[in-house]
């Protein structure tokens, strides 16, 4: 299965080396040019036992790749999880401006049927709010 990861922090760095480990073809987004060299070169940003190795694994194999193409990704990919950050705002609410930013992107690049999986730390309705953004396009 083709499959893009849309963050590369603790939740979308993992969920997408496993699911390359599991066989599938991932490729990692992120708009952290930095990051995404570093992990490009196996510099792993984050601590989780034996993530290093995968991502090593995964990557000389081909199946786990980085970009910071959204474009490009979405139209590769039959599904796209949506796994970048949900800071608390002041109120003490999720912050969902990236994740709307992301559905918004996904919205714009879709060539096709795709399945979305909203993977960030998200308050119930936010599936129908990211449908009704990505449906506008």
């Amino acid at each position: 299965m083709k499959i893009c990861v849309i963050g590369t922090g603790y939740v979308g760095l993992v969920a997408g080396t496993c699911l390359a480990d599991m066989g599938n073809d991932v490729i990692c987004v992120d708009n952290d040019l930095e990051k995404l060299k570093k992990l490009e070169n196996g510099i792993v940003p984050i601590y989780e036992p034996g993530l290093e190795e995968l991502i090593k694994a995964n990557t000389l194999e081909g199946r786990l790749k980085f970009s910071s193409d959204l474009d490009d990704a979405v139209k590769k990919s039959t599904v796209c999880f949506i796994a970048v950050g949900t800071p608390q705002s002041e109120d003490g609410s999720a912050d969902m401006q990236y994740v709307m930013a992301v559905a918004e992107s996904i919205g714009k690049a879709m060539n096709g049927y795709k399945v979305i999986v909203d993977k960030s730390t998200v308050p119930v309705g936010t599936a129908e709010k990211v449908t009704q953004t990505i449906s506008h396009y």
